[in-house]
């Protein structure tokens, strides 16, 4: 079986991802498409507008044919780490011969080559990080000029899903992986684009529209009916924001610290303004400048909330993991279950599957578990790990 991969969050499934699923399989020429799927919370510390197994139900109506979740570790982190982990798990999966991505440019050779020096040059691209930011400059617009100074496309870096694109090329590099890729060109509003578009809308834009019939002709109808049975999502958010301003409070400084991009005295600004601001909003705002972004700070109170640490996360790089599918094609679950099977890492599908995982293994699943247990309880529902969805 050859099978081409998809890192995504789907936070929700829109017509995009659609696209992109379609595009994988025409220009793959793979038997099947594997989703490695964020669970309850994304890279930016959002926390998901439905819980994971609803979301892989509706990426395999959309044409996947398994999902498999991306442990949380790794989903709520830096790019470079989110990369690491998805390309980890992937590498880890018999079959898998190309990943591939949407992104703002689709050019393979440009992408790769600018990977190439990111990875080759890392200690010369950090010094020159270094110095653009205490010149004054943001961060993103030092990331930009330190890879200009490296001889790459600084460009390249002006966009997130380019960013990510880098980052699992750097993944595939230093991994030594046979993994190809495929970059296809992004359709529609950019990534933090908010504005409702009439069929290409990004998941920003949709999330902010939540509750609009706007958003109909942008996803599916499985997804829009989804959305509209449990559209209570702005106060999920508000919710959310609680729990987070009271993890801040709750927390020391030195756990806070232990989150990745916790640097230079922030743990101590962030229990300040917990004390002072009303919100986790106000907290996220009065702690943002040009060094740390506000989906930087976001992600740190959403890692700080699920324990998430930095040492943790890189002990897992090193570990025998897991596979956890979420949801597979009913017609193709014999075959993909057994291609997973051939995996060094344990599927775990049921409780007792857990018993044949290392330590440091059933510690990361164990992180996976508290976060779609804070989840459920932020959102008022229950969940339950040990199932897999068939489609």
């Amino acid at each position: 079986m050859k099978i081409c991969a998809i890192i995504c969050e789907y936070n929700p499934f829109h017509n995009g991802h659609k696209y992109l699923i379609s595009e994988a399989k025409r220009l793959s020429g793979c038997d099947s498409v594997l989703c490695l799927m964020s669970g309850s919370f994304t890279q930016r510390g959002d926390i998901s507008v439905m819980d994971k197994f609803t979301r892989a139900v509706h990426a395999v109506k959309g044409g996947a044919d398994c999902v498999l979740q991306l442990p949380v570790n790794f989903s709520v982190a830096p790019a470079e780490i989110f990369a690491l982990g998805a390309i980890k798990i992937l590498s880890s999966v018999p079959g898998v011969c190309c990943l591939t991505f949407g992104c703002e440019n689709a050019d393979k050779e440009l992408l790769f080559k600018n990977a190439e020096i990111l990875y080759k040059e890392e200690s010369e691209y950090k010094a020159l990080l270094k110095n653009y930011s205490c010149g004054g400059e943001s961060y993103a617009k030092s990331c930009q000029s330190a890879l200009s100074g490296c001889g790459g496309d600084g460009t390249l870096l002006s966009s997130p899903n380019n960013i990510l694109a880098l980052e699992y090329i750097k993944a595939l590099l230093k991994y030594g992986s046979g993994i190809d890729i495929l970059p296809v060109k992004r359709q529609g509003s950019t990534y933090s684009e908010s504005k409702i578009k009439n069929d290409y809308s990004s998941a920003h834009a949709i999330r902010e529209n939540i509750g609009s019939r706007k958003i109909k002709k942008n996803v599916p109808d499985y997804v829009y009916k989804d959305i509209k049975t449990g559209n209570n999502f702005k106060g999920i958010e508000k919710t959310y924001g609680d729990f987070l301003h009271f993890a801040v409070i709750k927390n020391t400084a030195d756990n806070i610290k232990r989150t990745f991009g916790c640097t230079e005295g922030l743990e101590n600004k962030l229990k300040n303004e917990a004390s002072k601001c009303k919100s986790a909003d106000e907290i996220i705002a009065a702690a943002t400048n040009k060094r740390y972004t506000s989906a930087r700070i976001k992600r740190i109170l959403c890692a700080n909330l699920l324990e998430l640490y930095q040492d943790d996360s890189k002990a897992f790089l090193d570990a025998e993991l897991y596979l956890k599918p979420l949801a597979v094609k009913i017609e193709k679950a014999d075959e993909i279950l057994s291609a997973l099977s051939r995996s060094p890492y344990p599927v775990v599908i049921r409780k007792n599957d857990t018993r044949a995982l290392s330590e440091p293994a059933l510690k990361c699943l164990g992180k996976d578990d508290f976060a779609d247990e804070t989840r459920a309880i932020i959102c008022g529902e229950q969940i339950y790990n040990y199932t897999l969805k068939t489609v």
